[in-house]
C-alpha cells in the first residue's frame, strides 16, 4: 500500500472563509447523464431525471413491496435481491428483455437467478463476494419459506418497473456510478432505533460529490494514490471520488482504494458496489473497528482477501479436476461398449 494516503472526510462546515478554489472558477465538465439518449420505454419515462432521486423512488417502492407483502424482519433479503438485480447489465440498446424475463419467473425460480448471478461475479472478486455474504447467504436456504419468496418476487417487480437496470444495467461504469441505489434502501430497511444505536447516517451524495471535487484535481489525483476511507458505509464517498477522477480522463483502476466499515450489512454493500461502479481490482472492502486497529483493519482486510483469491482457486481446481474424471470415465464407457458390440 503506498504512502500517500487520502483519509476521506466527513462534511463539516467550513471553519473560515477560503479563497475559491480552482474548479469553482470554471464551469464543472459536463456529466454524461446530461448527454445520455433518452430511452422510450415507460419506465424510463416514469422515472425521475435526476439519478439520486430515482435511487430514492426505487428504495420507497421495494421497502413499500416488502413490507406489504409480508416478508420478514430479516432486511438482507431484500437489500440482496436489489443487489444481485443491481449487477446484471442490461444496455439500452437491448431493450427491456432481461427484465422482463425475470420478472416472468416464478418465486421459487429467483433464488437460484440470483445464486448464479453472484456465482458470475465470485469468478472474478471472491473477496468481494464473500464480503458480501450477508446479502446472498439466504438465497441457499435449502428450505425457503415460500410468503418471503413472494415477497422476494414483489420486491423484484417492484424494483425493475421503477427502472433499476436504467440506473445500474449499463456497459458504461460511469453510467452505473451516477448514484448509490443501495445506501437509500439499506438507510430505510433500518429501523429508527438501529440507525440511532449504530450511529448510521450516510453522508448525503450531493455533499460527497461536492467534497471529491474540492479534493481531487488532476495535480493531486496521481496514478497508485491510495484512496481510503474509514467509515465507508455503502461506499458512497468513493462512488464520487471515482466519478471525479473519470470527469478528470483519469481510470480509477490506476488507484488503490480501501473501504471499511464497522457494520457488516454495510461492507456488503459497499463491496457490491465497488463491482457496479468498477473501482478495479486494487479495490478492497474491510469490515472491522476503524478505531479499534492501528491501521484501520487493512492488513486483516488484505489476508482475508488473499483466502478469499485461495479458496476460489481451490475450489476451480477441484471442480476442474471432477469434470475431467467425468469426461474419462465417458470415454472409457464408450470405448468399452463399442468393443462389446463388435465381439458380438
Amino acid at each position: 500500500m503506498p504512502d500517500d494516503d487520502i483519509f476521506l472526510p466527513r462534511a463539516a462546515a467550513p471553519a473560515a472563509a477560503r479563497p475559491v478554489p480552482s474548479w469553482a472558477k470554471k464551469a464543472p465538465p459536463k456529466s454524461k447523464a446530461a448527454v445520455r439518449p433518452a430511452k422510450a420505454t415507460w419506465r424510463k419515462a416514469l422515472a425521475p431525471r435526476d439519478p439520486h432521486e430515482h435511487a430514492r423512488k426505487i428504495a420507497e417502492n421495494v421497502i413499500d413491496a416488502w413490507y406489504q407483502s409480508h416478508g420478514g424482519s430479516s432486511i438482507d433479503v431484500p437489500l440482496g435481491t436489489v443487489a444481485a438485480l443491481a449487477l446484471l447489465r442490461q444496455p439500452p440498446e437491448a431493450g427491456n428483455g432481461l427484465a422482463d424475463w425475470i420478472m416472468s419467473r416464478e418465486p421459487h425460480e429467483l433464488p437460484q437467478i440470483f445464486k448464479e448471478i453472484y456465482l458470475g461475479y465470485w469468478i472474478k472478486r471472491p473477496d468481494l463476494i464473500d464480503r458480501a455474504v450477508r446479502l446472498h447467504d439466504w438465497a441457499w436456504n435449502p428450505d425457503p419459506d415460500p410468503r418471503q419468496l413472494r415477497a422476494v418476487q414483489a420486491v423484484t417487480h417492484r424494483a425493475l418497473n421503477q427502472g433499476l437496470l436504467d440506473l445500474t444495467g449499463h456497459d458504461d461504469p460511469y453510467m452505473r456510478a451516477e448514484t448509490d441505489v443501495l445506501s437509500p434502501l439499506l438507510t430505510g430497511l433500518r429501523h429508527k432505533s438501529d440507525k440511532k444505536w449504530r450511529g448510521e447516517y450516510h453522508t448525503p451524495p450531493g455533499v460527497t460529490d461536492l467534497l471529491a471535487r474540492m479534493l481531487v484535481d488532476e495535480d493531486f489525483a496521481q496514478p497508485d494514490l491510495a484512496i481510503r476511507e474509514p467509515a465507508v458505509g455503502s461506499g458512497t464517498m468513493l462512488r464520487s471520488v471515482a466519478q471525479r477522477l473519470r470527469d478528470l480522463g483519469l481510470n480509477p483502476h490506476d488507484y488503490h482504494w480501501y473501504g471499511n466499515d464497522i457494520d457488516a450489512l454495510a461492507a456488503a454493500c459497499a463491496a457490491v458496489n465497488a463491482i457496479i461502479w468498477d473501482l478495479g481490482p486494487q479495490c478492497f472492502i474491510g469490515c472491522a473497528d476503524s478505531l479499534a486497529l492501528e491501521d484501520g483493519g487493512h492488513a486483516k482486510t488484505l489476508a482475508e482477501a488473499k483466502d478469499s483469491f485461495a479458496d476460489r482457486d481451490r475450489y476451480l481446481d477441484t471442480a476442474t479436476s471432477i469434470v475431467a474424471t467425468r469426461r474419462a470415465v465417458r470415454l472409457l464407457d464408450d470405448l468399452t461398449s463399442g468393443k462389446e458390440t463388435t465381439a458380438a
